[in-house]
């Protein structure tokens, strides 16, 4: 739920991007592995976090034909450019010697892909393997689909491609299957999704085998999402996995220690790690006014108000049911680390929690920051009065609203205040309302 609501809020938001999930991804070595765990059929091949690693492995598979892959968690890697000025992080190789020349140009640097933006994600490692030559390839995954609350398994004849855009020019060429969640994936269904990849009488009973083993991964490893693409008939009519990408729920991490322990942080937003750890729902986006809200609906809501009038959010950060004073002084740390951040929207409604707690909170967080940038509270719910009386009597910059409405042309009118004094460089003081 909490991943379909963050698309819409930061849709709504203006910023066509795509949204980190809170699902845990692997890179695709490891996902690789998994695969193999299970029988599944992938490239020879190992990876390495240094050149001479990289050396070692190619040196060690004796093969003319071989590939080196960046290891970042976004696609588009063949296409990608590093800061090395190395460009594509998909390379055709023939010698040790060049999968060190490449890891040396890939490793420690960071590749810019369509799904990077311009910051790029840092390559942390690379991936040897053996050059399959395949006949066709195909497209699938298993996935859960929201609509029916049960795993489907999309399968389409047209894989080694971006599956955005066979949906786009040729929907017809993607087929969906749902899957009984108490029957899982029969030999009939199997043989059913085995037939619509497009591949040769001779390989279909084998990637029917395959469909099997990956729903199996799909429940045993708690995962949210398996995609292979390609998977790929050879020349020999054997079928591999040739790239995998495997998500898996948070909620199962506990589940699944081994998988969670292979985590990169380092392909993750620091600022997203961090408010994870305080059970906080952070995501930037690219206006100035920082909104602290509980409930990802609420949080959607706030966000279509600033935009109505006038206003631009910096971020989206759900607090959800437990915003402590710790939670909110956190929050505010998070939302302030960006110096374009004009002013902060706390909309709360006091259900779980009570007004006045969170108040205090603010109270004592304004204090402990000395915060010079102006804060709009809208406080709904259990003690709004206390809550009122605390923040009228603290002697801070805090301007208290019960209204959204009022609360949010407010916010975004001291908003634009600060903007215009920063850009003439004035300091303005909030002693009053304006």
């Amino acid at each position: 739920m909490f991943n379909a609501t963050v698309r819409r809020a930061v849709a709504r938001a203006g910023r066509p991007v795509a949204v980190p999930k809170r699902n845990l991804s692997l890179h695709e070595y490891r996902s690789a592995q998994i695969l193999k765990d299970y029988g599944i059929a992938v490239p020879r091949g190992a990876a390495s976090t240094t050149a001479e690693g990289a050396e070692k492995i190619a040196k060690d598979l004796g093969l003319e034909d071989m590939v080196i892959k960046a290891q970042v968690l976004a696609g588009g890697r063949g296409k990608g450019t590093f800061d090395s000025g190395l460009k594509g992080g998909v390379k055709l190789i023939s010698s040790p010697y060049e999968a060190k020349m490449y890891a040396e140009q890939m490793l420690g640097h960071k590749l810019i892909t369509k799904q990077t933006g311009a910051a790029g994600k840092e390559v942390t490692a690379v991936y040897v393997v053996e050059r399959e030559f395949v006949r066709r390839e195909a497209y699938l995954a298993v996935l859960m689909d929201r609509a029916t609350q049960g795993p489907v398994i999309v399968a389409s004849s047209q894989g080694g491609m971006d599956i955005e855009g066979v949906a786009k020019e040729t929907p017809d060429a993607i087929h969906s299957f749902k899957v009984d969640i108490h029957e899982g994936v029969t030999d009939e269904l199997a043989l059913k999704v085995a037939n619509s990849l497009g591949f040769s009488a001779k390989a279909v009973p084998e990637a029917a085998e395959t469909v099997k083993k990956l729903y199996k991964v799909f429940k045993e490893k708690d995962a949210t999402q398996i995609e292979i693409n390609p998977l790929s008939e050879t020349v020999e009519n054997k079928v591999l996995a040739m790239d995998a990408k495997l998500g898996f729920d948070d909620n199962a991490s506990f589940r699944q220690e081994e998988v969670w322990g292979w985590r990169d942080f380092t392909q993750e937003d620091p600022d997203e790690v961090e408010a994870s750890k305080s059970n906080l729902n952070f995501i930037k986006l690219d206006g100035n006014i920082g909104c602290l809200v509980n409930g990802a609906g609420l949080a959607m809501a706030t966000m279509d108000i600033i935009k109505l009038y006038g206003g631009d959010p910096a971020n989206f950060l759900d607090c959800g049911g437990g915003a402590t004073a710790k939670a909110i002084e956190k929050a505010f740390e998070l939302i302030t680390s960006e110096s374009k951040v004009t002013a902060i929207f706390v909309n709360i409604f006091g259900g779980i929690v009570r007004c006045d707690n969170i108040a205090k909170g603010l109270i004592a967080t304004t204090q402990n920051m000395s915060l010079n940038i102006p804060i709009v509270v809208r406080l709904q719910g259990t003690n709004l009065e206390e809550a009122q009386r605390l923040i009228s009597e603290s002697g801070l910059k805090i301007f208290s609203f019960t209204d959204l409405d009022e609360a949010a042309q407010k916010v975004c009118q001291l908003s634009k205040v600060v903007q215009m004094a920063r850009d003439i460089d004035v300091n303005v003081s909030f002693e009053l309302p304006l």
